[in-house]
Parts: structure tokens; C-alpha cells; sequence
């Protein structure tokens, strides 16, 4: 049985040609069309340069298996959702390494209602399959058909707002060369809202880096066009436009934490008495807003099957992860890239207040330290380490996803990432931001014991 590196916890990504190739990429069809019987699957691509010729291997395995399979382009992830659910089809694929480096590529899947996979139709299930490499011929081959759902997919953003009540706001948009600007180009005719477009145009070259906005280089540009233009917002967006990036009208970054507080209390004036899911990182502020404002919370492990899984459980109106995945459940419980924005802009325009003013608040009682990552030779053992050195002072200990301390004033929570070889740390504390200073450097200098290289 061949080795398949390029599946990872949540989807397949590596590097082209050595972990991820056009042969690959047919057993992935292959695989696909047999585990989930599926008579008909959505395909779109990123816009990364290998993206168009594996999304052509991976629809001739996924036809030669018997699959209809309905072509939507170049597009972002939330559109091969969309489309899933839309169009009411067995599954979905979408060709895309999201903000990986630019020699990698990937694919991220999803069943019926698009839903990710999950239990008999998994991953593993998938990557045991195109490891194999034992597929037989089918007596009636798929039939392959190209489609638009451009406005249908415009229509449905348009849905979760009033645009006839919004202001008219400046906004810094940065799609960073990646897919997003598609998407602002079609919503701008029906908003009242000047863009100031960086990085607009889909370029799979990268001229200015793999977008990732949750880099702070990457956030200079966007800055200092707010800056420069006197704008009121400034969003960015990663390759794939799957999580939005907020900054406010000063320049400043806004950490994603904030947002989930903000989308929550929004969501919940929307849809009263509903439940919100968070993910452990960091969710103080987010009780405490969910709570006044008369919702429900429940913590998921990080990570979007286990959010999405939590949210359909209970059908949680709005689940927010600190990394800027925003899932909505009339979006079949599936995170978004644009509906944030959308959100936001309508706040700001039926309140009149600015950015920095609404997430003022959050941030003067809850100070947090951002996600800090570090690259580290013995995980799990940090981990014990730092849990038996705070062990007897904490009133209150979770194991939900890594481990999490809470204390009087302050609670941190440090787990390794699914996707990457990192050890990733998060702190907050209670209107105590040289607290919450003073307890990050303390848990970073325990960390760096280990003999780390930070990240």
C-alpha cells in the first residue's frame, strides 16, 4: 500500500508535485465517488497556478467512479459549501492550500448539507482508499457540467443584512491576491460603500506573499491605507477567503477573539435565546457578552469539524473561533468569509459608533495576549510540566482542547496545533492587562525551558 503524506487532521495538503500530484489527485476522485456512493459533487479551485490542472485530474477520478460532477471554477471554499447545500448535492471538493506557502496545494471536502466528513465517510476511510489504489471500472461513467451560482451565492450574503440601512462607509479591502476580490466585486453594485481595493486582482504568483493577515508584516499595508484614505474599516482575507481579518478606522488590528463577542451579541439580537459556540482559546469576554445578552454558550475543541458537529448538536445560531472562523448556522453550520463583514458594517452603520469604540469594551475587560505560537521538541511534556507547576492555584482546570487553567484573574489555555508541528498559547485576563503581560511571559519563559525555537 502507497504512503500518502498530504492528509492532514481536517483535509489534504503538501507540497506539488512530491505529496500532492495530479496522479493523487485522480485516486482522490476515485476514492471520493466510492466511500460516499456519491451520484452528484460540486468542484471549485482556488487560485493557486497547480489549482486548475489537479481540480481536472481530481474531476476525471471522481467521473471515471461514476460521479456527476458539477464544476463551479475558480472560486473560495464557502462557495463549494454554498453549492453543496444549495444545490442539494451529495458532497463537495475544493481544490485549495488556503494560506500555505505557495509551492503547496491542497483539497478540503465536504458531505450532503455540507456537512465535513465524518464517521464512516472520514478522511482516514478516504486516504486508506487512495493508498490502496484498487478501484474498478464503472459500467456508466460521470457526467461532467461547468455552472455558475455567482448571483445565487451574492443573493444569499445579501440575505443577512438590510443593505437599504447601511451607511456610507469607506472600507480598505485586502484580498491579498487571493479569491476574495471576486466576491466584493459582485457585492459592490448593491452596497453603499466606497472600497479602496489592495491586492485586488487573483494572481496565484503571490506577488506580495501567501496571504495570511494573521502574519503582522502582512498587516502594514492594510493599515496605513486606512490611514492614508481616513477609512472607517479595513478587512483582509487569507487565500481561500474561508476567515476575515478586522481593523479598525485607526489602523489598529483587531484581534479575532473580539469578533466572536461582537458576531455573537449580533447574531443573538437577531435570534434570541439561542446557543453560541466558542472554541477554548480565549472565551471569557464571549460568556460574559452572551450571558447579558440572554443566549447560551457551549465550548467545542478547536477546529471546524468539531465546531461544525457542536453547533448542529445544538443548533447554535453562531460559532466563532479566535483564528476568524465565523459559522453560521443558516450557512449550514459552516464558516464564512464575507457574512462577518457583512455583519459588521451593518453595526456600525445602525449604531453610528466606530470600530474601535465597539470592541473597546472587550478589550479594557478582558486583555488578551493574541495566539502566540512556538515551535517545540517535546509537546506533551511542556504540557505536564506547565499543568503541575499551576496545578494547586487553579479553580479551574479543562481538558477540552489541550489544557486550560483558569485563576481569579486571569486563565490561559495551551494545546498543539492540528495542522502544524506548534505549540500554541493563549492568555487573558480580567481588566488586568500588565497581569495578563507579566502571566504570558511567565508561561512563554517555562516553554522556552524546554529548549524551543519561537515561531
Amino acid at each position: 500500500m502507497n504512503v500518502i503524506d498530504c492528509f492532514k487532521a481536517y483535509d489534504v495538503r503538501g507540497r506539488v508535485p512530491q505529496e500532492l500530484n495530479t496522479d493523487i489527485a485522480y485516486r482522490i476522485g476515485r476514492a471520493f465517488s466510492l466511500l460516499l456512493d456519491a451520484r452528484k459533487t460540486v468542484v471549485g479551485h482556488d487560485i493557486r497556478l497547480t489549482s486548475p490542472e489537479l481540480t481536472d485530474a481530481l474531476v476525471a477520478g471522481l467521473t471515471d467512479g461514476g460521479t456527476d460532477v458539477i464544476h463551479i471554477g475558480q472560486c473560495g471554499t464557502e462557495e463549494v459549501y454554498f453549492a453543496t447545500f444549495y444545490l442539494g448535492i451529495c458532497g463537495g471538493i475544493c481544490v485549495t492550500a488556503s494560506h500555505n506557502p505557495k509551492d503547496y496545494n491542497g483539497m478540503k471536502f465536504v458531505e450532503q448539507n455540507a456537512k465535513p466528513l465524518s464517521g464512516k465517510h472520514n478522511l482516514k476511510g478516504l486516504q486508506r482508499l487512495v493508498a490502496l489504489d484498487q478501484f474498478s471500472d464503472v459500467a456508466i461513467k460521470g457526467k461532467l457540467e461547468h455552472k455558475c451560482i455567482a448571483s445565487h451565492y451574492t443573493h444569499h450574503l445579501l440575505s443577512y443584512i438590510a443593505p437599504q440601512q447601511l451607511a456610507k462607509l469607506k472600507i480598505v479591502v485586502n484580498a491579498g491576491n487571493g479569491g476574495a476580490g471576486a466576491v466584493v466585486d459582485r457585492l459592490e453594485s448593491h452596497l453603499p460603500f466606497e472600497f479602496i481595493k489592495l491586492n485586488h486582482q487573483a494572481d496565484g504568483n503571490f506577488p506580495k506573499g501567501v496571504p495570511n493577515p494573521l502574519l503582522p508584516e502582512n498587516r502594514l499595508e492594510t493599515s496605513q491605507a486606512i490611514k492614508d484614505h481616513q477609512a472607517d474599516l479595513g478587512i483582509a482575507w487569507d487565500g481561500d477567503f474561508d476567515r476575515c481579518f478586522f481593523f479598525d478606522e485607526n489602523g489598529d488590528f483587531i484581534e479575532g477573539y473580539y469578533l466572536v463577542g461582537l458576531l455573537a451579541e449580533m447574531m443573538l439580537a437577531k435570534h434570541p435565546k439561542s446557543t453560541i459556540v466558542h472554541d477554548p482559546r480565549l472565551y471569557w469576554s464571549t460568556k460574559d457578552i452572551v450571558s447579558q445578552a440572554g443566549g447560551n454558550t457551549i465550548q467545542s475543541p478547536t477546529g471546524h469539524a468539531y465546531i461544525k458537529e457542536c453547533m448542529r448538536a445544538n443548533d447554535a445560531v453562531y460559532g466563532g473561533e479566535m483564528s476568524a472562523h465565523h459559522y453560521f448556522r443558516d450557512f449550514a453550520y459552516c464558516d464564512n468569509g464575507n457574512i462577518p463583514w457583512l455583519l459588521i458594517t451593518e453595526l456600525l452603520s445602525k449604531t453610528g459608533k466606530s470600530m474601535s469604540t465597539l470592541i473597546k469594551e472587550q478589550q479594557i475587560n478582558y486583555p488578551c495576549s493574541g495566539e502566540i505560537n512556538n515551535t517545540v521538541k517535546n509537546a506533551d511534556k511542556i504540557i505536564k510540566d506547565i499543568e503541575q507547576h499551576y496545578r494547586h492555584r487553579a479553580v479551574k482546570i479543562e481538558n477540552t482542547d489541550g489544557l486550560s487553567m483558569s485563576f481569579e484573574r486571569w486563565r490561559f489555555n495551551v494545546r498543539c496545533s492540528n495542522t502544524e508541528p506548534l505549540l500554541r498559547l493563549n492568555v487573558e485576563s480580567k481588566a488586568d492587562t500588565a497581569m495578563m503581560q507579566e502571566k504570558t511571559n511567565e508561561l512563554l519563559a517555562m516553554i522556552s525551558a524546554d529548549d524551543i525555537i519561537k515561531v
